[in-house]
């Protein structure tokens, strides 16, 4: 039921941390729907996108943003530029933080290399925010990796740098303490109407967030033969008498030899991706799709701004 126009609050969230910290598992969970593709690669969410989720009388925008790292590419800058875009036109900023990372980086013997660079892209994360001067919400993620101590020490040595309002910890994937976060960012933001109908869950075109399910699927199907040389776009949607819908995409590559990987024996890879990516855009769109697959080579398309463009991302 929507509340008096008088109760309501509404605001934007920006949820930002170093890649794989957990941001996308957060955001589709305090929606509770799944309006994020989430991974085991690194950067795997490329723009800035818009979960909407409810809680109470108060509807938050929460936006999902890249992974901030140390750029190495156009297309890495780009992201990271969305990142702090994000960040800078949010009501809250919240930094997600990997606890086990991040412990392991600062108080281990022997941190492995993925630790050393994960704590090193949060505190270059952190630097930068003091610079802001604006005040962000700590929240600890995967908090079921280490005993309290360890999360005591950890806390304590985050807080040192005086960035933070508060501090939450949280495990995004199994649930543990959200309820309080919710509580929190329902009282934080500011009062006024919700910008989005009760029902809609995320502020993304859905040919947009097609093309990114089945980015997805590529990528869990792909991860190691496939970087970061793909992108997926939505060519043809086009709606059908009976209420089903017809989607046409085309996987970009910049390599034939990378086309050959997506394809697969006999085009047995690509038809797995599709079978996939179909059954969860039914789920999502409630409705019955047509969805046809094709690969091509397009090379040097992270060059191109029209590529940018498609992704909502900045070309420079």
């Amino acid at each position: 039921m929507t509340p008096a126009a008088e109760d309501m609050r509404c605001g934007f969230v920006a949820v930002i941390g170093a890649p794989n910290a957990g941001k996308s598992t957060l955001v589709n969970a305090l929606v509770g729907a799944k309006v994020s593709i989430v991974t085991h690669k690194v950067q795997t969410t490329r723009a800035r996108i818009r979960g909407v989720a409810l809680f109470g009388d108060t509807q938050a925008v929460l936006v999902d943003t890249p992974g901030i790292f140390k750029p190495r590419r156009r297309l890495d800058e780009a992201m990271v530029d969305a990142a702090w875009g994000g960040a800078a036109d949010a009501d809250l900023i919240l930094l997600l933080v990997d606890s086990e990372l991040y412990y392991e980086a600062k108080h281990g013997k022997e941190p492995s290399s993925k630790a050393l660079v994960s704590a090193e892209d949060t505190d270059r994360i952190i630097a930068n925010l003091k610079k802001t001067q604006r005040k962000v919400i700590l929240a600890l993620n995967k908090i079921d990796n280490l005993p309290r101590e360890s999360l005591l020490a950890l806390t304590s040595t985050l807080t040192e740098h005086d960035v933070f309002s508060d501090v939450f910890m949280i495990s995004a994937l199994k649930g543990d303490g959200l309820n309080d976060l919710k509580d929190y960012l329902a009282a934080q933001l500011p009062q006024g109407p919700w910008l989005y109908p009760e029902d809609q869950i995320a502020d993304l075109p859905m040919r947009m967030l097609a093309a990114e399910i089945t980015r997805e699927k590529l990528t869990l199907r792909l991860h190691q033969e496939l970087p970061y040389a793909s992108t997926v776009e939505t060519e043809l949607w086009e709606e059908k008498k009976d209420g089903s819908v017809r989607i046409e995409q085309v996987i970009y590559v910049e390599r034939d030899s990378q086309k050959a990987i997506v394809l697969g024996k006999g085009g047995r890879t690509i038809k797995d991706i599709g079978q996939q990516a179909r059954k969860e855009m039914e789920e999502n769109f409630g409705r019955k799709v047509h969805l046809f697959l094709f690969a091509k080579v397009r090379e040097r398309w992270s060059q191109d701004p029209e590529r940018y463009r498609e992704m909502g991302l900045d070309f420079k």
